[in-house]
């Protein structure tokens, strides 16, 4: 049944509460991607309630690791000042051989194309209170904890939903719509009616997460140790703070595995003792690799761990719940500002899940790599790697970019994207009205249209106005060493954007609110062509694609230990473009 939309009369308003008033966005779930989904919605104007079936945030860190796009797209919910004081970043990523010898080495150092440090470590209970926080300060967003979504009912206009407090009273919620961030036993997702893929990837490792007493330099900060008596992980935790993580090997049960003094016994050899640090915590996890092979039905979405799980070997869970975030917040504001059709939210679940099965799929392929535990194919794979040079450019097979290739970008004739369609776009800093700063702190955040020349002047009025109804940013950016003239100059101070552009063939660039670029323009009526295809595609229903179109990674060459793919740099689930600029969500 065809899900209508919002008109200015029918949305609702103010906060949803348990009094019936409705809110835009019910989101179940106050995990970071919950958060960071009310956050986008709500800096658009759009009221959302958050229920959270604990009563208080989770205290134990799970996610260590965010990278460059990840970091900013947490800087678009708001976090952007705080996300240093958070971090740790990391400049080298090492693996090792059970004698000590390097099979990979990465550099980490610098910043990433997304303009942010290419690797961040993090305590996660720490970056949820700063979420938190700014949800609470937020008069759009209401978080209500201890309160379990326990019913739904689903209407033509609006979803009802029945949560359960602490004291056992149920409340009914109303909202337009309802996002599942309510993780891997997700009660929304039950309500969906997914089935999940599950690729059958289960292993148990024991993590141990420390605080050193004494300041310690770590060298590496990130080392992988592949040993086949015992894969093991040491890292970052965050400031402050270190991650162990141990496999559990053949002949162990969990219950051995898991208890303080195991803990101890393994750190003993990295000199961490009771007396020098504090334990946070002991856990066994089970590491798993699937998906839901469906994200929407009618008013209901899945996002974050609801909707997928991954190994943690590339680092992408949090990640990729972020972007699930992303990349629906903006298609659920544009469908409530009357922009898009319902229809457009098919899109949501067509490029995430794609993204993700890249995600998942490096995860294994990685884990094939590290949980080795057979002697003599460890021997093997390690004489390959060091015979390589411990050099990843060497080692790793060519991995296809990960792109969109379906959803909400530009097409040609044959159906594929043209240009640098899908891929995800570059940031930089410009200075405008005597500001300088990273493009998305100072043109702002939504749809940008960055241009060599200026918009007004290639774009017809119809389609500015388009532009204008959907809040985006107009960017002429101008050489390094002009000045800032009219209100939509930015000059590119670093010489970036300029010369990328002009590499490319490009005058101008469409770039959506999650910074993915829509499509690319090499003349004025290329890109007036671009504004009228993203206007036909928000106001009729655009063909969805296919959910599969990630590409599996490449196996690396080792047959004899018939290994995979070997992490590279905090390998993402985006396609990234250093030839287009970037815009901000």
């Amino acid at each position: 049944m065809p899900v209508p939309p919002y008109t200015p009369d029918s949305r609702p308003s103010p906060h949803g509460d348990a009094d019936g008033r409705p809110s835009d966005v019910l989101v179940v779930g106050a995990g970071p991607v919950g958060l960071a989904c009310a956050l986008y919605l709500a800096r658009d104007g759009w009221t959302v309630t958050v229920l959270e079936r604990w009563p208080a945030p989770y205290a134990q860190p799970r996610a260590v690791h965010f990278d460059d796009e990840v970091a900013r797209l947490l800087a678009d919910a708001g976090l952007g000042d705080r996300l240093p004081g958070l971090t740790e970043t990391v400049d080298t990523y090492e693996w090792r051989n059970a004698d000590g010898r390097t099979l990979l080495s990465f550099d980490w150092s610098g910043l990433g194309p997304s303009g942010w440090p290419t690797a961040s470590m993090m305590y996660q209970p720490d970056l949820e209170t700063a979420l938190a926080d700014s949800a609470a300060a937020h008069e759009n967003i209401t978080v209500l904890r201890g309160h379990e979504a326990v019913g739904l009912t689903e209407g033509e206009e609006s979803v009802t939903v029945v949560a359960r407090d602490r004291a056992g009273t149920e409340h009914r919620f109303t909202a337009g719509w309802v996002v599942g961030c309510d993780g891997a036993n997700s009660f929304v997702r039950g309500r969906v009616g997914a089935e999940t893929t599950d690729l059958g990837f289960f292993y148990d490792w024991l993590i141990v997460d420390v605080r050193p007493r004494e300041d310690r330099t770590w060298n590496p900060v990130n080392l992988q140790i592949c040993d086949p008596r015992r894969p093991t992980t040491a890292v970052s935790g965050g400031p402050g703070r270190r991650r162990w993580e141990f496999m559990r090997m053949p002949g162990e049960s969990v219950e051995d595995l898991n208890t303080e003094a195991r803990a101890w016994a393994f750190l003993e050899p990295w000199d961490l003792t009771p007396e020098n640090s504090v334990l946070e915590r002991h856990a066994v996890y089970t590491f798993q690799a699937r998906w839901a092979d469906v994200w929407r039905a009618g008013r209901l979405f899945l996002a974050g761990d609801a909707a997928h799980l991954m190994p943690p070997f590339a680092g992408q869970g949090m990640c990729s719940g972020i972007r699930d975030a992303a990349n629906l917040s903006w298609k659920l504001g544009q469908v409530l500002r009357g922009n898009a059709v319902p229809a457009v939210l098919d899109t949501y679940g067509t490029e995430r899940a794609a993204h993700v099965q890249h995600a998942i799929g490096m995860s294994v392929e990685l884990g094939k790599v590290i949980c080795v535990t057979d002697p003599e194919a460890a021997a093997q794979r390690d004489a390959f790697m060091i015979g390589m040079g411990a050099d990843p450019a060497r080692i790793l097979p060519p991995l296809p970019p990960p792109m969109l290739t379906g959803g909400l970008i530009a097409h040609g004739e044959s159906g594929r994207p043209t240009g640098s369609a899908g891929r995800l776009s570059m940031q930089a800093r410009v200075r405008r009205a005597g500001r300088t700063g990273l493009l998305d702190d100072v043109v702002g955040r939504g749809f940008v249209v960055a241009a060599t020349g200026d918009p007004r002047d290639l774009l017809d009025p119809g389609q500015l106005a388009f532009l204008e109804r959907l809040g985006a940013h107009l960017v002429h950016l101008r050489p390094k060493g002009s000045d800032a003239v009219t209100e939509v100059d930015a000059v590119d101070v670093d010489d970036v954007y300029l010369p990328h552009l002009e590499a490319a063939g490009h005058i101008a660039a469409l770039i959506r609110p999650d910074h993915y670029v829509f499509g690319t323009a090499c003349t004025a009526a290329e890109l007036g062509d671009l504004v009228t295809e993203l206007r036909r595609m928000l106001e009729a229903a655009p063909a969805a694609g296919s959910a599969s179109g990630a590409t599996a990674p490449a196996a690396m060459p080792a047959p004899a230990a018939e290994q995979g793919s070997v992490r590279a740099s905090a390998p993402t689930d985006a396609a990234r473009d250093t030839s287009v600029p970037a815009g901000g969500a």
